[in-house]
């Protein structure tokens, strides 16, 4: 189990410098590891297998091996503890990303306020889709969905494998996420290989996204724009609604909680990689979106990260660690 002093330092670090660019970050490796292994093995026969093979490989081989870095830091004599601590700390630092997330979909609304160009350039550092043709309001729910979808994949989901499986865990599930995000999509180059990717980061991701909907839930009780308030178990029904529409087992719950507080209209059919991917709409009130709602949505995500890394400290204090 991780010490709860390694668990503030790296959530304050976050806080403070976001992700560090300057710095070599665990998951460009991640990256290229499998960006290697995709470019060797999808093609031919059997790419499932060997999709799923990659997959497996990459996500051992990050427990073990940090698992091990670990151990043989704790056994240093005299020093092993502290410096076991300050480890954890900085790859602890390194798997949030709530501060970054935040930044990014500011940046998006300061962009699309100053050209459409710039908006679709600055959206698209966030999303997986085609911008090119992407309209204003596009942009925006473009942003938002992703800020809502990523606050359980970058902030959430961490600390929740941190809190089952220590520092390992959580990088192995940054692992898992980058597995996804690079080879899990429906498109012909990707349907086969990443098969066995995409269904793990669904298991992995179960738990935590319905509980990334809940915590969003219980701040947006408490942040929300004059004349829109729902109730918390109101909001709850909606989430229930529409979290299980989304084409995703796990990306629903988020945006649903999200629509739900700013009382919006997410999905719909969007470009990945030239190919046109119809996604089911969450919410039925397709209003226009403005910077006012990327404030509350900021301010949604940023209190359900502090609730739960409260409750990640809280449950660590009490087992006694």
């Amino acid at each position: 189990m991780t010490n709860a002093i390694a668990i503030i330092l790296g959530w304050i670090a976050d806080k403070v410098w976001g992700d560090p660019a300057s710095l070599p970050h665990p998951v460009v490796y991640f990256g290229k590891a499998i960006a290697w292994g995709e470019h060797r093995l999808n093609k031919g026969r059997h790419r499932r297998l060997k999709g799923g093979v990659l997959a497996v490989m990459l996500i051992l081989i990050t427990f073990f091996l940090t698992w091990g870095i670990l151990h043989l830091v704790r056994s240093i004599e005299q020093f092993g503890t502290p410096l076991a601590i300050a480890l954890e700390a900085v790859l602890i630092f390194y798997c949030l990303a709530g501060t970054t997330l935040i930044k990014e979909v500011k940046d998006v609304f300061r962009a699309l306020d100053r050209s459409l160009d710039e908006g679709r350039t600055q959206v698209a550092r966030i999303v997986g889709r085609d911008t090119s043709q992407l309209d204003a309001q596009e942009i925006r729910k473009a942003a938002l969905e992703t800020l809502a979808e990523n606050l359980s994949d970058g902030v959430i989901a961490p600390l929740f494998w941190l809190l089952l499986l220590g520092v390992p865990g959580m990088m192995t599930y940054k692992m898992v996420n980058t597995l996804d995000s690079m080879i899990a999509y429906r498109t012909e180059r990707y349907r086969l290989f990443g098969t066995v990717a995409a269904r793990i980061d669904d298991v992995a991701n179960w738990l935590p996204a319905r509980l990334t909907a809940l915590l969003m839930a219980i701040a947006g009780c408490f942040i929300h724009p004059a004349g829109q308030r729902r109730g918390f178990f109101p909001l709850l029904r909606f989430i229930v609604h529409y979290g299980p529409q989304h084409a995703s087992p796990n990306s629903g719950w988020p945006e649903a909680a999200l629509a739900g507080i700013l009382n919006c209209r997410f999905g719909g059919p969007h470009i990945y990689f030239g190919e046109l991917i119809d996604k089911p709409f969450i919410g039925d009130h397709d209003r226009e979106l403005s910077s006012a709602d990327a404030r509350i949505a900021c301010r949604v995500n940023l209190w359900a990260e502090v609730l739960m890394v409260l409750l990640v400290i809280l449950i660590v204090v009490l087992l006694g660690v």
